[in-house]
């Protein structure tokens, strides 16, 4: 099981996807992210590579789609707010 990101490490797991887009969430413990793409095919290409990998992490995020839009929120429900699964899966998806 994970814990809540301590201080510390949210300074060093949150501060380089800060650094990519990521942004705290109004409100939450939580980290949002808006991605665009080209149209709806590549942006539902990337859900569907991200899907893969938040489903073999089981870790899954809140998002939403709307024509070549992805809009990404990822807090670990279990812990009350982000852990590092958050940091873990949000790294990924900037890679894909």
């Amino acid at each position: 099981m994970s814990e809540k990101l301590s201080d510390t490490a949210r300074e060093t797991m949150l501060a380089p996807l800060f650094e990519t887009g990521w942004a705290m969430a109004e409100g939450r413990d939580a980290i949002t992210k808006t991605y665009k793409f080209e149209d709806f095919t590549e942006a539902f290409g990337w859900m569907t590579s991200a899907a893969m990998w938040a489903e073999k992490w089981d870790h899954h995020p809140e998002w939403s789609n709307t024509y070549n839009t992805v809009e990404v929120t990822l807090t670990s429900h279990d812990v009350g707010g982000l852990s590092s699964r958050d940091a873990k899966l949000a790294r990924k998806m900037d890679a894909i």
